[in-house]
């Protein structure tokens, strides 16, 4: 048996605490820093989603996880300039896997504070220097380059936690775990997540795009690593909200839908142009944006909070603007991790510009979410297949 001794577990008072196999040795090393608990809880799951995006979609991928789900997750494509600019890249160079952690990250930039990163590739100098600029728990992946290793080892004053992982790992096909000193007992869900599940189009309009298939398979994966109930909103090939551990389906998909709101209102020419004070901090330049963004952004502007913040006080955004804005927003994807019972998650998800939708179907009411459907033209697939993870 091999084993890793850890601080302590979900919380300081859980001891001992540590990682093992019955058999053979841990797939994983540390390289750096000391991961506890929730790290590697993080770590792993992320691995599991990074790798099948990979495999299903043969680009780099990467994702962004906190508390055991992922707060974003992509694959490589090149940035745009605005892109750039509400990501805070600047001119860094980015590489393939460098570009599909910055959009995983900046799915949700604050859910993503205090991370842990997640890469299916080799991390290089250009991922490395990206995430020496984030505030980060860790990094897994199957490999760092010489360069990328001694500048991850220079973050948190030398303590940033940086695991190798095996990527020929198989894990065994039955898995356990203890709940209240009962342990439980279930086959691994070793379902490949591929295009096949996507031939089922229930809709009047079948027109599904390719990108739109990648983007599928996308939410689909992500939701698969995702605490149920899990609604995930994609474009692109990254997501752009996640609603993850909600009792209610609509409570999901309101959550994801905000999210993703956000994420496009952060594109708006007025939030790009924020006159922020020279120097300021990346969390805090995140934060001020998500305040800038609320609905108690009008108070807070009025009574001088920007202070400190920004050069002077912004003109906030009406909830006109906001409307209009986000009415904007199309070709977007989603993905539930189980059935739609009603039709007025579609009714939701079309207010943030969905256009396609994956669920598995099976709903004594599917008639009328597919009508829902019907009436906005857009195009949904039943995969048959329930994601839920616990």
């Amino acid at each position: 048996m091999t084993e890793l001794e850890l601080k302590y577990g979900c919380n300081p008072n859980q001891k001992p605490a540590r990682i093992f196999m019955d058999r053979g040795a841990l797939p994983l090393k540390v390289l750096n820093g000391r991961p506890g608990y929730i790290n590697f809880l993080d770590a792993l799951n992320a691995w599991q989603l990074v790798r099948e995006l990979k495999a299903a979609t043969g680009l780099p991928a990467a994702a962004s996880f906190k508390h055991v789900s992922p707060a974003g997750a992509a694959v490589a494509k090149s940035l745009s300039d605005t892109e750039r600019q509400m990501y805070f890249v600047g001119e860094l160079e980015l590489s393939p896997i460098a570009s599909a952690y910055v959009r995983a990250r900046g799915a949700d930039r604050l859910c993503s504070y205090g991370d842990w990163a997640a890469l299916s590739d080799v991390c290089d100098e250009a991922t490395a220097r990206y995430l020496a600029l984030e505030v980060s728990d860790g990094v897994i992946a199957p490999g760092y380059t010489a360069k990328a290793l001694e500048i991850l080892k220079t973050k948190r004053k030398g303590g940033y936690n940086v695991v190798e992982m095996d990527p020929g790992y198989v894990p065994k096909p039955i898995e356990h775990k203890d709940v209240f000193g009962i342990t439980f007992e279930q086959g691994r869900n070793h379902l490949a997540i591929r295009e096949e599940l996507l031939e089922n189009i229930v809709t009047r309009n079948t027109a599904l795009p390719e990108d739109a298939k990648r983007d599928m398979l996308l939410a689909l994966i992500t939701l698969k690593y995702t605490q149920s109930n899990s609604v995930c909103y994609v474009k692109d090939g990254m997501t752009i909200g996640v609603g993850a551990g909600q009792q209610s389906r609509i409570h999901c998909t309101r959550l994801a839908g905000q999210k993703a709101d956000n994420w496009w209102l952060r594109q708006h020419p007025k939030v790009l142009s924020l006159p922020f004070v020279e120097g300021i901090r990346r969390p805090d330049r995140d934060n001020a944006i998500d305040v800038y963004l609320s609905e108690e952004a009008g108070d807070l502007l009025n009574n001088g909070a920007w202070k400190g913040t920004f050069l002077l006080c912004p003109e906030g955004l009406s909830t006109e603007q906001k409307r209009e804005w986000i009415g904007q927003l199309s070709g977007v994807t989603l993905g539930s991790d189980a059935f739609f019972p009603f039709g007025d998650n579609v009714e939701r998800a079309h207010k943030s510009g969905v256009a396609y939708i994956a669920q598995p179907g099976g709903s004594i009411r599917d008639d009328h979410v597919i009508a829902t459907c019907d009436k906005h033209g857009i195009v949904m697939a039943f995969t048959g297949v329930r994601l839920f993870h616990h």
